[in-house]
């Protein structure tokens, strides 16, 4: 059942609607016992989505710290790649 409600949620974020995925990966956070790594991901990839990195980066955190094997520890390493990379950006004007 939780699955089939994240694949659901990950379509909204594949499809641009990530304001409803975030709604619906909250209710799914405060409700379910299992699967919250997957559903931390995935609002971390929301937000990503939105350009609200940090947001982005707390939730990759939540996800690593419930499982240090989830794929946001890898998409916590990009994120951070890419703000580095803003951020040098800047320093250089």
């Amino acid at each position: 059942m939780n699955m089939d409600v994240l694949a659901t949620i990950k379509e909204l974020i594949n499809q641009g609607d990530v304001e409803q995925a975030i709604r619906q990966l909250d209710d799914f956070l405060q409700t379910a016992s299992s699967n919250q790594d997957e559903a931390y991901y995935l609002r971390g990839n929301a937000y990503r989505k939105q350009g609200n990195w940090q947001q982005a980066l707390n939730n990759y955190r939540y996800a690593i710290d419930i499982n240090p094997r989830s794929p946001a520890q890898q998409a916590h390493r990009m994120v951070m790649d890419i703000l580095n990379f803003y951020n040098k950006d800047m320093y250089n004007q």
